[in-house]
Parts: C-alpha cells; sequence; structure tokens
C-alpha cells in the first residue's frame, strides 16, 4: 500500500513558503465547447489571491535593492488583493503597512486587512488618475511625505510581472504538460498578463494570451482599436483600468472580451453551483470570458483561466441576495410601485423580523448579528409592530431596581410589551413619491399590501433604485 503522506506537501516553515505550485481544476460541468477548460486555483495562495506571489516578490526586490529597511514603511494604492498580498508578507517581515483603497472595496478586504493591524485609509472610487483623490495620487504623495517609507506601484513595479514570469507561467505549462492554446487573464495591474505572456512567448509560442476585461473599463477597446474614450465605472474588483499601466505589455493580447457587471457576477455564482469553486468577482469575469472563448472555436483546444482570490472576501456583497436586488441583478418583475424598491419580500424569508411573543434578547441578538438597529414586529404574516434599541434599552433599564440580576430578568420580557404600536404604514401600490415624507420623520417605510406585511423599504434602497433608474 502506498504511504498516504508520499502525495503531501512537507510542513512549511511560514506562510510565505505556502505561497505559488497552485493546484490546477478541470471544468466538468459547464459548457465549453468543442475546448477543454481549466482553472489556475490561485485563491488557494495563503492570503488567498493570486496577489500573494505579487506582493512577496516586489517587497523582496525592495530589500535586495536596499530602498525597504527593516521597520520601514510600505504604502501602496490598491483595489484589495495586492494589499492583502502585501500585508500577509509585510506582517511576517516586520514592515509597517499603509494602503490607500477606494471606497468600493469589498468588506470582507477592509476587515481581513485591519484585522492584521494594516492602516487602511478609503478614497473615493469615482476619480481619475491626477485626481488629488485618486488612490494612486494619494498614496505616491504620503510615500513622499514619511521618511524611510516606498511607495511600491504595482502598477510600474517590474518585480510585480516577474513573479508570474518566473512562478505562474512556468508552473502552469508545466502542469499543462507543455500544451496550452490559450491563457485567459484580467488586467489590474498589468503583471499577470505581461509575466504569464512573456514566458508563454518564450517557451510556448502557439499560446495566445486573452484578456478579459469589464464594461466600462477602458482595455478592451485600446486592444481593438488601438485608442480608448473616457472611462465609465465597474462593480467588478481588482481588475479593469481607466488607463494603461506601466506594466501592461498589451501587445502581448491577442483577443479580448467586454463582460458585463452582471455576466461577472451570475458566471461566478454558476461557478460555485455547477463546480463548487467558491470565486471572486474578477474571477467571473475572467470565467465569462474564457467560456465564450471556448465556445467560438471550431477545433479542440486547451484553455487555462485563473481563480484570482477566493469568493469568501465576498459573501456581503455577489454571495448576497439583498446587495444583488440592490444592484438590479436579480431578475425580479417590476411593477412599477413600491415593491420595486423592496430588495426582499418578508413572505420570501428576505427580511429580518421578530415576533411579538420573542424576548428582547432574542430581539437584541437579531439586531447584533444582522448589524441593524430595529426590527418589525410580525404576528402570522400582520405587521403589528416595531421594535428599535431605544425601545429595549427603556425596557431594561426602566424602573427602579438596576442590579445586573434584574436587567438579565428584563431581558425575558417579551418583545410585545416594549414595541411601538402606532406605526405608519404605506400600500405596496404606491408610488415612490410617498417616501420622502416618511423619510422625513426619520422612518423607515413599512410597507404592506392589505394586511399583509411586505417589507422595508430604507433611504439606501431609494438610493439604489434612483440609481438604477438614472
Amino acid at each position: 500500500m502506498n504511504d498516504p503522506k508520499s502525495a503531501l506537501p512537507p510542513v512549511a516553515g511560514s506562510a510565505l513558503d505556502l505561497i505559488g505550485r497552485t493546484p490546477m481544476l478541470e471544468v466538468r460541468n459547464l459548457d465549453t465547447g468543442p475546448c477543454r477548460l481549466f482553472l489556475k486555483l490561485e485563491s488557494q495562495n495563503p492570503g488567498g489571491s493570486i496577489k500573494d506571489r505579487v506582493a512577496r516578490s516586489m517587497i523582496e526586490a525592495a530589500e535586495a535593492d536596499g530602498s525597504l529597511k527593516p521597520g520601514g514603511t510600505i504604502i501602496e494604492a490598491t483595489a484589495g488583493n495586492t494589499g492583502l498580498g502585501l500585508a500577509q508578507v509585510a506582517t511576517l517581515k516586520g514592515y509597517k503597512l499603509i494602503l490607500i483603497v477606494p471606497d468600493k472595496m469589498a468588506r470582507e478586504k477592509i476587515l481581513h486587512l485591519r484585522a492584521m493591524g494594516v492602516d487602511v485609509r478609503l478614497t473615493r472610487s469615482d476619480v481619475g488618475k491626477g485626481h488629488p483623490e485618486y488612490y494612486q495620487d494619494m498614496a505616491q504623495a504620503l510615500a513622499q511625505s514619511i521618511p524611510g517609507a516606498i511607495y511600491v506601484n504595482q502598477f510600474s513595479n517590474p518585480a510585480n510581472p516577474l513573479a508570474h514570469e518566473t512562478g505562474t507561467g512556468p508552473e502552469i505549462l508545466a502542469q499543462m504538460d507543455g500544451d496550452v492554446d490559450a491563457v485567459v487573464v484580467g488586467v489590474g495591474s498589468g503583471g499577470t498578463l505581461t509575466g504569464v505572456g512573456r514566458y508563454m512567448a518564450a517557451h510556448s509560442p502557439k499560446t495566445k494570451m486573452v484578456l478579459a476585461d469589464p464594461v466600462g473599463s477602458i482595455l478592451c477597446d485600446y486592444v481593438a482599436t488601438g485608442t480608448y474614450g473616457e472611462a465609465g465605472s465597474w462593480i467588478v474588483e481588482g481588475i479593469g483600468e481607466d488607463f494603461i499601466p506601466d506594466n501592461a505589455q498589451m501587445d502581448l493580447v491577442s483577443k479580448a472580451y467586454s463582460i458585463s457587471d452582471r455576466e461577472s457576477v451570475d458566471t461566478a455564482r454558476e461557478l460555485l453551483r455547477k463546480e463548487g469553486v467558491l470565486a471572486g468577482s474578477s474571477s467571473g469575469c475572467l470565467l465569462a470570458a474564457a467560456l465564450k472563448y471556448c465556445r467560438e472555436q471550431t477545433q479542440a483546444q486547451r484553455v487555462v483561466t485563473l481563480v484570482c482570490d477566493t469568493g469568501a472576501k465576498y459573501l456581503t456583497k455577489m454571495f448576497n441576495d439583498m446587495w444583488l436586488a440592490a444592484h438590479g441583478f436579480d431578475q425580479r418583475e417590476l411593477h412599477g410601485d413600491l415593491r420595486d424598491l423592496i430588495a426582499k419580500r418578508y413572505a420570501d424569508g428576505g427580511v429580518i423580523a421578530i415576533g411579538p411573543q420573542d424576548t428582547l434578547l432574542t430581539a437584541y441578538n437579531r439586531m447584533r448579528s444582522s448589524d441593524i438597529s430595529q426590527l418589525p414586529v410580525v404576528d402570522h404574516g400582520r405587521l403589528v409592530g416595531i421594535l428599535d434599541e431605544s425601545d429595549i434599552l427603556a425596557a431594561v433599564e426602566g424602573g427602579d431596581e438596576h442590579h445586573e440580576e434584574h436587567r438579565g430578568a428584563r431581558f425575558k420580557t417579551p418583545v410585545a410589551q416594549a414595541m411601538t404600536r402606532e406605526i405608519n404604514t404605506l400600500q405596496a401600490h404606491q408610488g415612490v413619491e410617498a417616501l420622502p415624507e416618511v423619510f422625513d420623520r426619520d422612518e423607515v417605510a413599512l410597507v404592506v399590501d392589505g394586511d399583509e406585511f411586505v417589507g422595508v423599504i430604507t433611504r439606501v434602497d431609494l438610493l439604489n433604485h434612483l440609481r438604477l433608474e438614472a
């Protein structure tokens, strides 16, 4: 019998030793036309993304050339994963890290970074290069103001593509037994395209580099025409640009696909359902482009694309039904009334609510776990009241007895004894014009259909609706 230890990697001395050598998975349950499609699972790096490779390469290059001294400060502009990779390496090497990130970055990434002790500074995602609040301009200015700090600048740093030319590219070719017809990549900083592309040009000239680009980015137009206009906006994180990065050798691209946010999200969710791989929004974009490429072929090819990062960083976004509804990605029927603004109906289990006979402790726990400050009180589908934090506080702190044991007993009080029964409601068939009066009273809109509770509309829901109609 074979020794089970023989196929296992050796014990690593550091998380840095786990970067690279990621597995390859063949797609079996999606329509790939006449082609075979393979996924390089960069999500298996210790920091959860392909950017671990780049971070280690850039930091070690700065150490080697003497620009980064022991205990020094590293500054970078990043949409997310490069920051996480830098945190993974910088923390273990003892460097301080300051990251300037656009405000569209996933909450999970920010929490991850701050848990590692990183100084995260948010800036606007709606301004372009040259604006003082553009994330790259801010990072560069900050680095110049701090003695001994270095601005990593993944967009121009040659150690970025080098990580892929010496790591990712050789791994792909080796895992594919030297037979790869096309590699589908995205461009954020350009490192993957340039590094893998250069390696394939030298060692597998038949391999085409195919670009997946979010709609709104200028890169697909640049590949097609050599020129580009003003950039739009997109939700996909980490890829797509409003300029051509220095590290992006665009002449390596043979073909480019422009992929919508909706298609990127839908494809990532399909990847999870069909192949069991939890991947992020950029991976959805790459996979959508790879599938298009495969289905266009008339002869069999062997195609590789990347799972750039894990979808665990996007659970509150693209894997959240409420987020999908807020961005118009849920394909629901529209009615032209208040029902269109309700992200999820109570009847479908989409509203966090409480019953009148539940305890205040249950209500408090439900508020805390869902990060909300008030709950509709619903009895057999009928809205009978509303309970907010002030109601709970008044019930728990009220009376003459303030001992801890008395407070504990009061948390067992039924919600019905503390809730507000006088509530204003709107009928589901009413129009959007009914909402401002509700919000002027500093209330949420409680929507009913006859006696049946339908759902809740907040100011954010109204803003989402207006944005989608703009």
